[in-house]
């Protein structure tokens, strides 16, 4: 029994761990300044960038994924954004601080595909 709990409680940690630093490499991917010439691409007004406008930078990302094939593609991200999305419309209207929260992960999501994108496209020093 003991063992079993203390399984238990490792598995947790361990995915607590693993998730908070997935969102921390995500925040790190997204805090990449994002060119005005994908801003243009993309439509985005004002040069803001807003939760709506993830799938239109997510396909201009899908456009560059030929420049370096054996890179990942954003299958997390997208899973985060409507995860993320999803529990908006059913807490967003209960709590107002979520709404707010979830407001701020996406536009992190929607600014990760052009980041991944600019990275990519990087030359890599030796």
């Amino acid at each position: 029994m003991y063992s079993a709990m203390l399984l238990a409680i490792s598995i947790v940690a361990l995915s607590q761990f693993a998730l908070y630093y997935w969102r921390a490499v995500l925040a790190g991917v997204a805090a990449t300044p994002v060119s005005d010439r994908v801003l243009v691409a993309a439509q985005v007004e004002n040069g803001r960038v807003t939760p709506k406008d993830f799938q239109t930078l997510s396909g201009l990302h899908h456009l560059t994924l030929d420049l370096y094939p054996n890179r990942s593609g954003l299958g997390l991200v997208r899973l985060y954004y409507k995860v993320i999305e999803g529990l908006d419309v059913f807490l967003g209207k209960k709590i107002p601080a979520f709404t707010v929260w979830s407001e701020s992960e996406r536009v992190i999501c929607a600014v990760t595909p052009p980041s991944r994108s600019i990275a990519a496209c990087r030359p890599t020093s030796t």
